[in-house]
């Protein structure tokens, strides 16, 4: 065992004499050490409750024979973040929480680990720790927040933000919208739509690396405490049989987790999350491997933002494990794919039914035949960018239109606030990628006012920054090169045509080539925005999102 190494013999005693300070006794250290991450705290509501699901996971390791010793890592709700400095601080967030966790591991080398995430960056980061220490781990989340309601409608968080863009245009009032913020979101758990938190829960499961149910099971179901208990006696079984999460998480697994992205339209920022997480285990992810996925998985479910559905619905209708079903059947899933389940896939499957064909429905009744994510490039986005085709209207699929240009998403929020935006801009946001955010903010503030202006249809917005997993519209991200490393993006001007169609799945800037050489040899990149302590270090080392916006390894 590897906690043997700070626990056995002569010169360890002085060790084992401050692990009885902490109150364990002989036959405690004699057991597997099951170190708990635990992400629970008093500012994110998905975390509210992480205590309480520590406690089963604790429970589980001491009935299989274990001994578990917990830590916290630490964690940002983007919703709070939004729009403001502190969304800079997300997505590096999902670096801090990896090294945490590594440092901590190495410092006390547990024999395995059981990762206790909920929320945008907090799954991936503990995903990537779990690769990059290879030692016996599993994942169990949260679970996702029920859905609100509110005259007789279903709610959540994207309908608060949403509804700020209804003041704005006149369609909602401020005294209705200060009655929906008290009802979107009525207790713990993730934002209850497909967004990143809970498309990367639910991919957990794909992966293998997380057991059936916990994208799903509601939070406040006390079957997620069951889960939390089956996940602790499970790690004690992983750790004697000495499964690691790279025998689990190999490129047929995240082929998998890729298409089951695809079938239910899952946020964009798992392209950057997926890609980060094989990075760690020494995976090639290429953008490509998205698009060709995408080419051959249909679109099955119609999850909010952009479809009426909510985590629970997705629950009741048979999980995540019941659209790994429905793919199974057009041969788009890897069946022989281990999981810390004990289990293959195709053992897992057969015992799984679906439940509802609607919220799944069947291969020939799909929403489309191809997946819900694209990557698309062109002159704008050389290195590719990222759209929820499955949030857009089919009768924006080709758009036409002038830019727009903005250097953050204030100067942008504000022009859209005040009317300057019109029918058929192309709404260009810029230095707010990777380095130049640094960062690179989400943008749910933009895109939810132009939905709320009832524009969402009317206009692109396209950013070397980020979008939140409740965007929906011709939203268009992750422009590489980003504009702050002299990608196309830092030469466009105002008035420019813009040309994008998802069909081709092309971008363009329609400026000759001569004109934008000149405009490159003019251009000088701006100094940092955040110019001391831990952005400033970021800015300086972070990859580009088409490569997962990792950090460059020296």
């Amino acid at each position: 065992m590897r906690s043997e190494s700070m626990k056995k013999g002569l010169d360890r005693a002085p060790h084992r004499s401050l692990f009885y300070a902490l109150g364990y006794d002989k036959d405690e250290l004699e057991r597997p050490i099951i170190g708990i991450a635990n992400s629970a705290n008093e500012l994110i509501p998905g975390h509210m409750h992480l205590g309480i699901i520590g406690e089963a996971v604790k429970e589980g390791v001491r009935m299989a024979g274990g001994t578990p010793m917990e830590f916290r890592t630490i964690g940002i709700c983007d919703g709070i973040a939004m729009g403001h400095e502190g969304m800079k601080y997300s997505l590096c967030s999902r670096e801090l929480i990896c090294d945490s966790i590594e440092v901590m591991a190495k410092a006390y080398p547990f024999d395995g680990l059981v990762l206790i995430p909920n929320c945008d960056k907090i799954v991936p980061g503990m995903m990537m720790a779990a690769m990059r220490l290879n030692i016996p781990s599993i994942i169990v989340s949260g679970g996702p927040m029920l859905k609100g309601r509110f005259k007789g409608k279903s709610v959540d968080l994207i309908s608060v933000f949403e509804g700020v863009g209804q003041v704005a245009g006149r369609l909602m009032d401020e005294v209705e919208l200060a009655q929906l913020e008290e009802h979107a979101c009525p207790g713990p758990g993730s934002c209850s739509g497909m967004f990143t938190a809970n498309s990367m829960n639910c991919l957990s499961e794909a992966l293998g690396i997380a057991l059936p149910g916990n994208g799903t099971i509601p939070a406040v179901y006390s079957e997620r405490l069951r889960l939390a208990k089956m996940a602790g006696k499970k790690i004690v079984e992983l750790v004697a049989k000495n499964v690691t999460p790279r025998d689990i998480m190999t490129l047929e697994a995240f082929k998998n987790a890729i298409a089951v992205d695809m079938a239910f339209g899952g946020s964009t920022n798992t392209v950057l999350h997926l890609k980060a997480i094989a990075y760690e285990g020494g995976i090639e992810l290429k953008l490509s491997l998205f698009d060709e996925i995408s080419e051959k998985t249909p679109h099955l479910c119609n999850m909010r933002p952009s479809g009426p559905y909510h985590l629970e619905d997705l629950y009741h209708a048979g999980g995540v494990f019941g659209i790994m079903k429905r793919l199974s059947e057009k041969g788009l899933i890897y069946e022989n794919c281990f999981t810390v389940a004990g289990k293959r896939i195709t053992d897992i499957l057969r015992e799984v039914e679906v439940k509802d064909d609607e919220v799944i429905r069947p291969i020939d009744k799909a929403y489309d035949e191809k997946g819900g994510l694209t990557i698309i490039s062109g002159s704008l986005a050389p290195e590719g960018a990222v759209v929820k085709k499955s949030g857009v209207h089919k009768s924006i699929w080709k758009f036409e239109g002038h830019a727009k240009v903005f250097n953050s998403e204030e100067e942008a929020v504000d022009a859209l606030k005040n009317g300057k935006i019109k029918k058929k801009d192309a709404i260009i946001i810029r230095y707010e990628g990777p380095k130049g955010g640094p960062g690179m903010r989400e943008m749910l503030s933009p895109t939810s006012i132009l939905v709320g202006l009832g524009l969402d249809t009317e206009c692109a917005l396209i950013t070397d920054g980020r979008f939140s997993g409740g965007t929906r519209g011709l939203c268009i991200g992750h422009v590489s090169p980003e504009a702050q490393a002299g990608g196309p993006i830092a030469y466009v001007e105002n008035g420019d045509k813009i040309l994008i169609d998802l069909e081709k799945k092309s971008i363009e800037v329609l400026v000759p080539e001569k004109e934008l050489q000149e405009r490159r040899k003019r251009w000088r990149a701006p100094e940092p925005k955040i110019k001391q302590g831990y952005m400033l270090r970021y800015s300086y080392f972070v990859r580009s999102a088409s490569e997962g916006a990792v950090l460059i390894t020296p």
